[in-house]
């Protein structure tokens, strides 16, 4: 019986067994899914804002793999509270970094961002942020992005409108310190025009939550100036439960809210105390914009509650992402995908980033809070 014998010598032998080794472990890599990370605060004061960013971007991500993921691969998403907390965020990304993760979709408060902004630049992860509006990280060549316009366009806009009613000249404030990068940013952005335009700013009182100070105490120290109108920068339920003690002392102040408190927990928790309250926010609850509709229903559908705009711009955020990733060619970084695209499609509209991936600004409007609903004013 003839032996066939495989003429190869014992280094080819190894050489042979190398590249069988390594087709093994492309076709293992290929295998495993895409991972990304998403933060925010699912509990504490804010976790109506955290929750719905996060039931929208695991639609998203969901809808991605029934397309077939991408190029083959399904993705995965890991979910790391950060309880609005700096430190337990910072321990958080570098938990999702740790994981390898292809990019990362959150936060979705400023001070969060402006926290974990380094950790993304050293170890070069992508991050698009959701709801982060703070101009502390606009125009930086750093590896944060965001959907969602700075808080010039909408504080500088009720500024506006409050001189032009002309029935609003003084002015108490009353800040969240805990999200100081975004309070204080909308606060100067409130500011600057509403002084140049005869207004004046009586008092400023910071609080945060879980702090001695109640919310009474905060709330006779406004009044105490005599204001005509009060301007709360704070997330809804701080927002709702200061209303709710202004109107036990005043029913005729003016009162005025950030976009930070524009979620329908505002309304659920504020009540009768919030008819009338006015608010800013480059947001339409109405738009007519078929993506924007479909992704309505099958969000109302799926978890039974609106997505308001927390929903809304995180899974634009995660659409960004996901499109990039798509389009990626090898060598290519994540980054550089991002800003060569520029434009992605979005739920109302394209959503322009700029060269340092920055959303291009957009229109706010003023709306007011009339039978339960975000009503347009203006």
């Amino acid at each position: 019986m003839k032996r066939w014998v495989i003429p190869f010598t014992p280094i080819q032998w190894v050489g042979i067994v190398a590249i069988v080794f390594s087709f093994c472990l492309v076709g293992c890599k290929a295998d495993e899914p895409i991972r990304l990370g998403f933060m925010a605060g699912i509990t504490g004061r804010s976790a109506d804002i955290g929750m719905a960013a996060r039931d929208a971007v695991l639609l998203a991500v969901e809808q991605c793999n029934a397309q077939g993921g991408l190029h083959g691969r399904q993705v995965t998403l890991i979910i790391k509270d950060n309880q609005q907390n700096v430190e337990t965020a910072v321990e958080a990304v570098q938990a999702l970094i740790d994981a390898r993760i292809a990019a990362m979709i959150g936060p979705m408060s400023s001070a969060v961002a402006v926290a974990i902004v380094p950790y993304l630049n050293q170890s070069r992860v992508v991050a698009v942020g959701g709801t982060v509006t703070t101009q502390d990280l606009s125009g930086l060549d750093d590896y944060f992005m965001r959907v969602a316009v700075t808080t010039h366009e909408q504080a500088s806009l009720i500024a506006q409108y409050l001189i032009r009613s002309d029935d609003v000249r003084r002015v108490a404030v009353a800040y969240d310190g805990g999200n100081r990068s975004f309070s204080k940013d909308w606060m100067e952005n409130f500011k600057s025009p509403f002084t140049a335009g005869g207004g004046k700013i009586l008092t400023a009182v910071e609080f945060k939550a879980g702090d001695r100070h109640s919310f009474s105490q905060i709330t006779h120290g406004l009044l105490a100036v005599d204001p005509d109108g009060i301007l709360i920068i704070a997330n809804p339920m701080d927002s709702a439960l200061l209303c709710q003690q202004i109107r036990k002392l005043n029913s005729s102040v003016k009162i005025t809210l950030t976009n930070w408190a524009a979620t329908q927990r505002l309304i659920e928790l504020g009540g009768k105390a919030v008819e009338g309250v006015m608010v800013s926010i480059v947001f339409d609850w109405d738009s007519p914009d078929p993506a924007y509709q479909r992704f309505q229903k099958i969000y109302v559908d799926r978890y039974n509650r609106d997505p308001g705009f927390p929903g809304y711009y995180a899974y634009n955020a995660a659409q960004v992402v996901l499109t990039a990733l798509k389009a990626q060619k090898p060598g290519q970084s994540l980054k550089d995908t991002i800003l060569s695209i520029a434009e992605f499609g979005g739920l109302q509209g394209k959503i322009s980033l700029d060269s340092y991936g920055d959303v291009k600004s957009s229109a706010a409007s003023i709306r007011i809070i009339r039978n339960q609903q975000f009503v347009v004013l203006e």
